[in-house]
């Protein structure tokens, strides 16, 4: 551990230079980093500005006593490592210190190879607790809401909506366009439920016959219909203890309704050609981009299961309608098709940028992140994706963005500010920073407008 680069760092706090000579030059020799201070007060300034590992502290420092120093240590730093040093042994005190969270208590004159020994003990759990959470850090960013982006109004409500849903069991309802990320909503919802541990099972039911969507949600055993040769588990039982996401619901026929709702309610099923039953624990999530409530008006989507799916419902916004998070989009498909085909693009221009934000993209989100990834793969090499790299049919459908505010005459000037704040924040999309930017005002400025003129 201490020949590891970078140097573990120790604050070593004792009023005695001879003390802290012998400690400073013993662990100095196994590569820490070691800085002495010799009362509470200065090393409670050095806690406030540097990084440290471990905290070797006399429990009466000089105007802050050790026990402080160690609070105000964990409370910066909560895995450090620190042991508490005394001139006189007392069993009370070294317990209280323990249990606040000190790793050794010792005694003067130092055994300093025990307290080696308990330093790399300590900075290897350290490390160990570091890697977990840097881990779960990645789990968050790859599965959690960190893979939905957007800042808009629109994608703050589905955040939170997913924050709400996720701990509960009930199942959801998303509905949204095609192409709007009604998936990753899904995977979102399960990564940070108590089932993300357990499998995360996906099946769009528009993509397959009926008989075929049977048997992949229920499975089948051999010989149950014609090419059915060996037994086959179906979707439900593979997501047991974990979550079913059924795209496309409103494409499934009123039978395989009544199977779905009946799984829903009693948890049970049998595979097709087999009477045996079998209970499973699943969470369901669907999703549709149909109105199902026109379909339950023609028979065509049964009212129970509408309702039973419905516990919660989630309406994700089309691209259109929340083009303020199109910047960030475009930039993060951009950097994972730069690191999926190994382009060396430098990013999106402006003008570029201008033409994205105009369309309407009716194939929502899927529609920008294919664009995107073939803007990359056509570009040059080190150079930003410009106007020309954008594809001519999305250049010629899209109209010059109309910037003109009309302002009727014989108003005030509280009138016409007004209506340029209000303007402005239509035409950036409700996005604050980016109204406050082109009216040339701070934030706090323009939040104290939009209250004082009642504007949303």
């Amino acid at each position: 551990m201490p020949n590891e680069s970078p140097r573990a760092t120790v604050l070593l706090v004792d009023r005695d230079p001879a003390i802290a000579r012998d400690i400073m030059a013993y662990l100095s020799e196994r590569g820490y980093e070691v800085e002495w201070v010799d009362d509470g007060e200065k090393a409670y300034n050095h806690l406030d500005g540097h990084q440290v590992d471990v905290l070797i502290t006399d429990l009466n420092s000089q105007r802050i006593d050790g026990m402080r120093l160690m609070a105000v240590a964990k409370d910066r730093n909560p895995e450090i490592c620190v042991v508490l040093i005394t001139e006189e042994p007392d069993v009370e005190l070294a317990t209280e210190a323990m249990r606040q969270g000190a790793v050794d208590f010792q005694t003067k004159p130092l055994n300093l190879g025990k307290l080696e020994a308990v330093i790399e003990q300590a900075l290897g759990r350290q490390k160990l607790v570091l890697e977990q959470h840097e881990l779960k850090r990645r789990l968050d960013e790859r599965y959690g809401l960190d893979n939905l982006v957007g800042q808009s109004r629109q994608m703050m409500k589905v955040y939170e909506a997913v924050r709400q849903i996720a701990p509960t069991r009930g199942s959801a309802l998303i509905r949204g366009e095609t192409g709007t990320g009604k998936d990753l909503i899904a995977q979102a919802i399960h990564n940070n439920s108590p089932r993300r541990d357990a499998p995360f099972v996906k099946l769009n039911c528009a993509n397959l016959p009926e008989a075929l969507v049977e048997s992949e949600l229920f499975g089948h055993v051999s010989g149950a219909f014609t090419g059915a040769v060996q037994k086959r588990t179906g979707r439900f039982e593979v997501a047991d203890k974990g979550t079913l996401f059924l795209d496309e619901i409103g494409e499934l026929s009123l039978p395989l309704q009544a199977k779905l709702l009946r799984v829903l309610e009693q948890q049970q099923f049998e595979r097709l050609g087999d009477n045996r039953t079998i209970t499973v624990d699943v969470r369901l999530i669907a999703a549709t981009n149909r109105p199902l409530e026109k379909m339950m008006e023609t028979g065509q989507f049964r009212d129970d299961l509408y309702y039973r799916l419905r516990v919660v419902s989630i309406e994700v916004p089309p691209l259109r309608d929340r083009r303020e998070d199109i910047p960030l989009l475009a930039n993060h498909f951009l950097k994972e098709a730069r690191e999926t085909h190994g382009k060396a693009v430098e990013g999106i221009s402006r003008k570029a940028l201008d033409v994205l934000m105009r369309y309407d993209w009716p194939g929502n989100v899927r529609e920008l992140k294919n664009i995107i990834e073939g803007m990359v793969i056509m570009s040059r090499a080190g150079s930003a994706l410009d106007l020309h790299d954008v594809p001519a049919y999305l250049r010629h459908t899209t109209t010059p963005e109309v910037s003109e505010i009309r302002i009727p005459t014989g108003v005030t000037m509280k009138d016409v500010e007004r209506i340029v704040i209000e303007e402005t924040m239509k035409l950036t999309g409700h996005n604050k920073e980016a109204c406050a930017r082109t009216l040339g005002i701070g934030l706090r400025t323009l939040y104290r407008k939009l209250k004082e003129y009642d504007l949303r």
